[in-house]
């Protein structure tokens, strides 16, 4: 299950409140440093920029392919291990706001992950080691260790992939 915090809010949508969860210039910073990470395509200088301009945890030899988008609010509470890869396109979200409330949770992926392009990762969500995510997901539930999932909604394709 998914791990976050839940703040209810009160009149209009938590969407239109969002500058009082995060600072303005923050968002405009992690996002201008979040674009140039999107299109650079030196592996060294993307982990860079997350570690040390955005407070992300990233192992070694992890990879982010181009275009891969991660929170713009909250990519401080981002953890990746080693050597793992996020493909082309894909979103890490540690925030959501939504009608009556906003939520806010970690997002861990482990070692020697495969994500899949375009994939979307909720708030919340542990990807075990050595799990495969397929192209197109949307992990909105935990995944175990050794295992391929996969589709919208997540589905078990194989575990123990060892």
């Amino acid at each position: 299950m998914r791990q976050t915090d839940k703040f209810p809010i009160e009149g209009p949508n938590s969407l239109w409140q969002m500058y009082r969860t995060v600072s303005r210039w923050k968002a405009v910073r992690n996002f201008i440093c979040i674009q140039i990470s999107r299109y650079t395509p030196s592996l060294p200088m993307k982990r860079w920029i997350y570690r040390h301009l955005l407070g992300m945890k990233v192992g070694h030899q992890t990879s982010f392919a181009l275009m891969v988008m991660v929170d713009v609010f909250f990519p401080e509470r981002i953890e990746v291990g080693d050597n793992t890869i996020i493909g082309y396109n894909s979103t890490i979200l540690t925030h959501e706001y939504l009608i009556k409330e906003y939520r806010i949770g970690t997002v861990r992926i482990g070692s020697h992950v495969m994500i899949g392009a375009n994939t979307t990762i909720l708030p919340g969500v542990t990807i075990g080691d050595h799990a495969v995510i397929g192209a197109g997901s949307v992990v909105h539930k935990n995944v175990e260790p050794y295992s391929f999932v996969a589709g919208n909604p997540l589905q078990v394709i194989r575990s123990d992939i060892r």
